[in-house]
C-alpha cells in the first residue's frame, strides 16, 4: 500500500495535492463537483487589504500549452473573506486552508496577514510578492532580494501561523531571491508563479487582452519551473511548495523529485475542475510504477 502523505513546515498533508490561488475561487464552488476533503489543502483566491474589481475585460487568452491571464487580483477585501467567505468554506472544507494575500505596499501585506493569521481555519499564510505597480517605484517585490525580504520580516512580526513566500520567475537569479526570504524569516517558498506573456491579434493588430500582458501558465512552462525548484532546493533548508504545469500524477512526482514538498495545480483546474481529483485518485498508479513507497521519501531524489 503507498503512503501519499507528506508535510509543510510542520503540518502535515494526507497527500500533496493543492489547488493554487486564483484557480479554485475560496473552495465551496468545488465542493458543489466533488468531496474537496481529498485535497491536501488549497490556496484560496488572492486577497488584499481593500477590495478589488480587477482589470479591465477582456482578461484571459488562451495560447499553445497554456494561458495568459490579467485578472488582477479581484476580490472582496479581507473583510469580507473573513466574514463571508471562510464560513461558507467550513461548511464543506474541515481542513486547514493556504490564505494567498497579495498586497501594494509593505503595510497593505501587514495589514492582511494580521488579520488572516487569526483565523483558526487558516493554516498557512502565502504570500504572493509579485505583483505589479507597488508603492516606492512600480517594481515587483519578488523581483528584489531586499523588497522581498522586507514583506517577508514585516509580516513575521505579526504572525504565528507558516509564512510561505510565492516569487515570480521574472527574475535572474531565483536563488538569491528564495535565501533573502529564508534570512528574513520565512518559513517556506512558493515557486514559481506565472511567467509574463501577450498574444496580438492578427485581424484588430491589438494585444488579445486589454492589459496588454498577462501571466502565462500552462504544460508550457513546467520545465522552468521545475529548474527553479531544482536551484532553490540547493539554496535554502525551509520546504518548497512546486507549481507551474502541473497536470497529471507523473508531474506531481518530478517536482517532488526536484525538490518540492507538496504540489500546487493551476491552470489545469480551469481546463478541468475536477484535475486535482484525478491526479490523487492516479497517484497510487503512478508511484506502483515507478516503484514508489512513499511520496515524502523522493523530495529531491535527484
Amino acid at each position: 500500500m503507498v503512503n501519499l502523505e507528506t508535510s509543510l513546515c510542520g503540518l502535515n498533508l494526507s497527500n500533496p495535492l493543492i489547488p493554487a490561488s486564483g484557480t479554485f475561487g475560496y473552495g465551496y464552488e468545488f465542493a458543489e463537483l466533488y468531496d474537496i476533503n481529498i485535497l491536501g489543502t488549497f490556496s484560496f483566491k488572492g486577497t488584499t487589504k481593500d477590495a478589488r474589481f480587477g482589470n479591465p475585460t477582456p482578461r484571459i487568452a488562451e495560447c499553445e500549452a497554456g494561458m495568459i491571464n490579467a485578472v488582477g487580483l479581484q476580490n472582496p477585501g479581507v473583510e469580507k473573506v473573513i466574514s463571508e467567505e471562510l464560513p461558507k468554506l467550513k461548511e464543506v472544507f474541515n481542513k486547514k486552508v493556504m490564505a494567498n494575500v497579495s498586497g501594494f505596499s509593505v503595510e497593505d501585506y501587514v495589514y492582511t496577514c494580521e488579520k488572516l493569521d487569526k483565523e483558526e481555519q487558516v493554516g498557512w499564510l502565502e504570500v504572493n510578492v509579485s505583483c505589479p505597480n507597488v508603492h516606492g517605484g512600480g517594481m515587483s517585490f519578488g523581483t528584489s532580494p531586499e523588497a522581498a525580504a522586507e514583506v517577508t520580516r514585516e509580516v513575521k512580526k505579526v504572525t504565528t501561523k507558516p509564512v510561505i513566500i510565492k516569487l515570480s520567475p521574472n527574475v535572474t537569479d531565483i536563488v538569491s531571491i528564495a535565501k533573502a526570504c529564508e534570512e528574513a524569516g520565512a518559513d517556506g517558498i512558493s515557486l514559481i508563479n506565472t511567467l509574463l506573456g501577450m498574444r496580438i491579434d492578427l485581424k484588430t493588430k491589438k494585444p488579445v487582452i486589454a492589459n496588454k500582458m498577462g501571466g502565462f501558465s500552462g504544460n508550457a512552462i513546467k520545465p522552468v519551473a521545475v529548474r527553479m525548484v531544482y536551484q532553490v532546493y540547493d539554496a535554502v533548508n525551509i520546504p518548497i511548495v512546486g507549481m507551474g504545469g502541473v497536470s497529471t500524477a507523473e508531474d506531481v512526482i518530478e517536482f517532488m523529485l526536484a525538490g518540492a514538498s507538496a504540489v500546487e495545480v493551476g491552470a489545469a483546474n480551469l481546463i478541468n475542475p475536477t484535475a486535482c481529483k484525478d491526479i490523487i485518485e492516479d497517484l497510487p498508479r503512478v508511484m506502483d510504477k515507478y516503484k514508489i513507497e512513499n511520496l515524502s521519501e523522493i523530495i529531491r531524489c535527484v
